[in-house]
């Protein structure tokens, strides 16, 4: 048995579960299931695409690390105080400056998901003085907020040639965005568990979708998994088989 999963394909998404399973020795309920193409009929045979999954033991699956695989690897978590930290609110400070922006920036350990627990060696946390709306900091849906931590750490990492990276957040906006999808994770998953049926989320980044994994996670009846590439990535919630509702009885005849 593989521990590192292995992949199928089948002319339906069942299909190329059982295939992977197959392979593997294992029932559904042994092991996480990521669907990379749902597949498609095409119309009379034309333009028909077969379905493929990954299948991983459950024991050798975490969701953390699956959306951690579209990050930087081999990350280093060094603390607060580490150089690369003084050096990134350095930086940081240059950029506001730059826009004209007045705020202030305190370092902080990170505490959650949103904060890059285990993989961030620190939360800079901006707020802005006299009034100053930092919303132009965030953009849409965080965008440029992502766009702004990304290029801190590419710099401080090009700078001391090190795998240390920074959480960068404005005013708390990705403590309420996490909150936002937990609440958001735990709604669809009781809407899952009514129906039988598996809900896929919008795209989102990987530090949103492990949320959501995250928030998941020791759920009994459902199970979360991603589909996609780059930033069409989503995550889907599903039931768990052994979580599913018997089917209706059928009438007498």
């Amino acid at each position: 048995m593989s521990k590192e999963g292995v992949e199928a394909t089948g002319r339906t998404l069942d299909e190329a579960i059982e295939k992977a399973l197959a392979q593997l020795g294992l029932t559904r309920e042994e092991v996480h299931i990521e669907v990379i193409s749902p597949g498609r009929p095409g119309i009379l045979g034309v333009g028909a695409e077969e379905a493929k999954v990954r299948v991983v033991p459950l024991e050798a699956y975490s969701p953390v690390g699956e959306e951690e695989g579209e990050e930087e690897e081999g990350v280093v978590v060094k603390g607060p105080d580490a150089p690369e930290v003084a050096k990134a609110v350095e930086y940081l400070e240059e950029i506001l400056a730059l826009l004209g922006i007045k705020a202030h920036i305190t370092v902080r350990a990170p505490e959650t998901a949103a904060d890059g627990y285990g993989r961030s060696s620190a939360v800079l946390d901006v707020r802005g003085v006299e009034g100053e709306d930092l919303g132009i900091l965030i953009g849409r849906r965080g965008s440029t907020l992502a766009a702004l931590q990304h290029i801190i750490n590419v710099v401080i990492n090009r700078q001391f040639g090190s795998r240390v990276i920074v959480t960068v957040d404005v005013e708390g906006y990705k403590r309420r965005r996490e909150e936002s999808l937990r609440n958001l994770a735990f709604r669809l998953a009781e809407k899952v568990k009514q129906t039988g049926r598996p809900i896929t989320l919008e795209p989102m980044p990987p530090a949103e979708r492990r949320i959501v994994h995250l928030a998941l996670l020791d759920d009994p009846n459902v199970v979360t998994s991603s589909i996609g590439n780059g930033e069409a990535r989503k995550v889907i919630i599903s039931p768990r088989r052994s979580g599913r509702r018997p089917p209706p009885p059928r009438p007498p005849r």
